[in-house]
C-alpha cells in the first residue's frame, strides 16, 4: 500500500498518494492548472507541456501530468516565472491556429479559447498569411468532423482508439509543424464508441456532425441525468432549450463522469437516443380516437377503476422509475388489480458488448425485480386471458401484438405516439422519461436519481401526479 504523504500547493499543505500524478491533486484543490494532452482515463502522454509548475529545488519547471508526488515538495502554480512559461508554450500552440471562434462550433467549450483569452493573446507576432494550412471539414465517418487547422496534437483522440476502443483509426501523420491527425488510409472510424473522440477533443478540431452548427453552448440549459438506452444506466448531461414559441427541445446527450457506472464515455447509440424524447410525442388525450380534454380523460380512467378494478390488469414498464413502479404495485395491492411487467422486447443480445452495452435496452428492470414485480410469460398470459381491462404504460409490447388486444378495452398511458394510439380506447398522454424526477437501478444494482428541468414539455403531467388525481377521483365516487 502507498504512502500517504505531505505536499504544499500554492502555500496549502495537501495529503496525497505517494508516486501518483501530481496533475489530479491540482484538479482535487480547484486549480485550473491548463493542460491539452493529459485526461484521467488516458493518463500521461506529455506533449503539450502546458501543465508546467514550479517545484522548490526543482532546476526548470516540470510538466504536474508526469511528476510523481513525494514527501515534503513543495509546488507553485503561480507566480511570474511559471505563468511567462506556460504563455510562451501557448503562444507556440497559436502559431498555426486559425483563431476563428467567432465561426468555430466549439466556442464557449474550447480550452484553447479560455486559455487565450486569460493570456491576453490579442495581438499575433506572426503575419496571418505565413500559418501553415491544413483540411477543413473533414468526414472521419461515425458521425464526426475533423478540422486539421484547429487541431492542437493533445493525441487524446488517437490514445483513445488505441487504448480504450482498440481500434487503431487514427494517427499523426507529416512532421514539425506540418503534423495533422487524420484516419489511416483506407478507414474510417468504426468504434460503436467513436463520438467520445468529440468530448475529448479540447478544441474544436472534432465536432459532432450531429450537433455542429445546430446551437451556441451558451443558450443552452443543462440538467444531470442518465441514459435510458440500455440497463448500464450511462450518466449523462442533456443540454436543452426552449426556443420561442415552441416546445423544450433536447440538442444533444454528452458523457457524465461516474467511476462506479460508466467511466468517462457513453456508447454513440446512448448519445444519439436525444432523438427519441424530441420525435413522436403524444400531446392530446383520446377518447375513441376523439381529442379530448386531459381531465375528461383522467374522469374516464378513474370511472373505470372505480367499477372494474378487479378486472383490471396493469401492464407497467422497465423504463418507469422506482416511484412509478411502486406507486402501480401499491395501487394493484390495495384495489384487486392485476399487475405484471412482462416486457421481452426490451432484450436485444446483438447490441450488448463488452464495454458499456448491455443486452437489456431498458433502464430500470433490477428495480422492477427489487420491488418483486412479475415479469413471468406465463403469468401475464393467464392474466390477459381473464381481465378485461388493459392499462399499458410506457410498456409497447402491444406495438405488433394489437390482435391480443381483442374485446379488451385498452387504457394507454405514454408519452410517445405509437399503433396503440390508434385502436386504444383511452389514450393520455405522460412526461417523458427526461421530463420527471425519479431514480432508476442499473444491472449493477446502482440506484441513481434525476432531477430534470424540462417539464415544459409534458403535455399532461407527470405519471405520478396524473395518477394519483385518477385514484383521488376513483375515491370520490366511492
Amino acid at each position: 500500500m502507498s504512502d500517504i504523504v505531505n505536499i504544499i500547493i500554492n502555500g496549502k499543505e495537501v495529503e496525497a498518494i505517494e508516486g501518483s500524478v501530481l496533475i489530479d491533486y491540482l484538479f482535487k484543490e480547484n486549480i485550473d492548472i491548463p493542460h491539452f494532452c493529459y485526461h484521467p482515463a488516458l493518463g500521461t502522454d506529455g506533449n503539450c507541456r502546458m501543465c508546467m509548475v514550479e517545484i522548490e529545488g526543482s532546476k526548470r519547471p516540470q510538466i504536474s501530468c508526469d511528476t510523481p508526488v513525494k514527501a515534503g515538495m513543495v509546488v507553485r502554480t503561480q507566480g511570474e516565472n511559471i505563468e511567462k512559461v506556460r504563455r510562451d508554450i501557448l503562444e507556440l500552440e497559436l502559431i498555426n491556429h486559425p483563431v476563428d471562434c467567432p465561426t468555430c462550433d466549439q466556442a464557449g467549450e474550447c480550452k484553447l479559447q479560455d486559455y487565450y483569452m486569460e493570456g491576453g493573446f490579442y495581438e499575433s507576432r506572426l503575419e496571418a498569411e505565413n500559418k501553415n494550412h491544413a483540411k477543413k471539414a473533414v468526414d472521419l465517418g461515425k458521425n464526426v468532423m475533423l478540422d486539421q487547422e484547429r487541431c492542437v496534437l493533445c493525441t487524446r483522440c488517437s490514445r483513445f482508439t488505441d487504448e480504450i476502443t482498440h481500434t487503431n483509426e487514427l494517427g499523426i501523420f507529416s512532421r514539425s509543424d506540418h503534423s495533422v491527425i487524420s484516419t489511416f488510409p483506407g478507414k474510417e472510424l468504426e468504434s460503436d464508441y467513436s463520438m467520445n473522440v468529440v468530448d475529448l477533443c479540447p478544441v474544436g478540431a472534432l465536432t459532432s456532425k450531429d450537433f455542429r452548427f445546430n446551437q451556441r453552448v451558451w443558450f443552452l440549459e443543462t440538467f444531470e441525468a442518465i441514459c435510458s438506452g440500455c440497463s448500464k444506466g450511462c450518466n449523462i448531461y442533456v443540454d436543452h432549450k426552449k426556443e420561442k414559441y415552441k416546445d423544450d427541445q433536447i440538442f444533444r446527450f454528452r458523457p457524465r463522469e461516474n467511476l462506479d457506472v460508466n467511466g468517462y464515455f457513453i456508447c454513440d447509440d446512448g448519445r444519439l437516443s436525444y432523438k427519441d424524447e424530441n420525435d413522436k410525442r403524444i400531446s392530446d388525450a383520446f377518447i375513441s380516437q376523439e381529442i379530448v380534454s386531459t381531465k375528461e380523460a383522467v374522469t374516464n380512467i378513474a370511472n373505470l377503476l372505480h367499477t372494474h378494478s378487479s378486472d383490471i390488469l396493469l401492464l407497467v414498464s422497465p423504463f418507469l422509475s422506482n416511484e412509478e413502479l411502486a406507486m402501480f404495485k401499491d395501487y394493484a395491492k390495495n384495489n384487486g388489480a392485476a399487475l405484471s411487467g412482462y416486457s421481452p422486447q426490451y432484450n436485444d443480445k446483438t447490441f450488448a458488448d463488452d464495454m458499456l452495452r448491455t443486452s437489456d435496452r431498458s433502464p430500470n428492470r433490477a428495480g422492477m425485480k427489487a420491488l418483486g414485480i412479475s415479469e413471468g410469460k406465463k403469468q401475464f398470459e393467464e392474466l390477459l386471458s381473464q381481465k378485461k381491462i388493459v392499462v399499458i404504460v410506457e410498456n409497447n409490447y402491444f406495438e405488433d401484438k394489437q390482435d391480443l388486444l381483442e374485446r379488451k378495452e385498452v387504457i394507454l398511458l405514454s408519452s410517445n405516439d405509437t399503433t396503440l394510439v390508434e385502436s386504444a380506447n383511452i389514450v393520455l398522454p405522460i412526461a417523458s422519461f427526461l421530463e420527471k424526477d425519479g431514480s432508476y437501478t442499473n444491472i449493477d444494482e446502482v440506484t441513481q436519481h434525476i432531477k430534470s428541468t424540462m417539464r415544459k414539455n409534458a403535455p399532461a403531467g407527470t405519471l405520478i401526479s396524473l395518477w394519483q388525481e385518477i385514484e383521488s377521483l376513483s375515491q370520490e365516487e366511492a
